[in-house]
């Protein structure tokens, strides 16, 4: 065997090594974990500037925090999905984003629609195909861009709280129906994701990331939430509301299990 050959082969071991390790859901990821569960990001469809954004900000996230995900699997590999988060901090999109890669898919998110006329800001958003919310106005036109992006097979990342918890422990608050209109009209699944930790990261108050020591960030993904005995064509209030309930309740449950607490009663 030519030294060539051998030195493949040892990377090779190597690189089975790391994937094995990250296989083992639940455990704090090392630095090296870390760095290799990029390694296995989703590529097709992010687009230049997005696809530079994620690798960009990535590296920051590789140094200042530790992930320790679950249930990605639980992400469909293809198929128009919905994966809705509890919110907290800024940095949530940038977690949930590496989360949804991570498993596979390529998030595509709701956002106000100034963004697009910022410079490079702009451009990543529209190489992402995210979905431009306008302030001020009817909410109809983001709700038929969503509907339209998930028909065409995409994954769209929602938070739908719409603003971050006021809770003073962190629990979510209720919901927002925009998500459970979508999810009814198309048909498509929603799994729930808790997404904890990223508030010690970027504070609500706070102007810069609080990177030493690291912190940790827990991600979980639980199955899709029940919905197929609410789903129709024109839902009523009542419908959603209930549909809301149930993503909500699917979403706290999932971060009991990242807090290893309940919420106070």
């Amino acid at each position: 065997m030519t030294v060539m050959a051998l030195g493949h082969r040892t990377r090779e071991h190597r690189t089975r090594e790391r994937w094995t390790a990250l296989e083992n859901e639940g455990e704090l990821l090392t630095a090296r974990q870390m760095v290799a569960l990029g390694r296995r990001f989703a590529r097709a469809g992010r687009g230049a500037w997005y696809s530079m954004a994620i690798d960009i900000i990535w590296q920051f996230l590789v140094l200042f925090t530790r992930f320790r995900v679950r249930g990605s699997a639980n992400i469909p590999r293809s198929g128009g999905v919905l994966v809705a988060s509890n919110h907290l901090s800024f940095a949530d999109p940038t977690t949930l984003t590496a989360f949804v890669l991570a498993g596979g898919r390529v998030p595509r998110y709701l956002a106000k629609a100034s963004l697009w006329d910022v410079p490079v800001i702009g451009s990543i958003m529209r190489s992402g195909k995210h979905i431009p919310v306008y302030r001020g106005t009817a909410a109809g036109g983001a709700y038929r861009d969503a509907v339209a992006s998930v028909l065409a097979g995409e994954c769209v990342g929602i938070f739908p709280e719409a603003t971050f918890s006021n809770d003073p422990h962190g629990w979510p608050m209720k919901g927002k129906t925009g998500v459970a209109r979508i999810a009814l009209v198309t048909g498509a699944p929603v799994v729930p994701v808790a997404n904890w930790g990223t508030h010690h990261l970027l504070p609500a108050t706070a102007w810069f990331p609080r990177g030493f020591p690291r912190k940790t960030v827990d991600l979980i993904a639980g199955p899709p939430v029940e919905l197929t005995d609410l789903a129709g064509p024109d839902p009523t209030r009542e419908v959603l509301e209930e549909a809301t309930a149930r993503i909500m309740a699917a979403i706290t449950e999932l971060l009991v299990r990242a807090r290893g607490e309940s919420p106070a009663r």
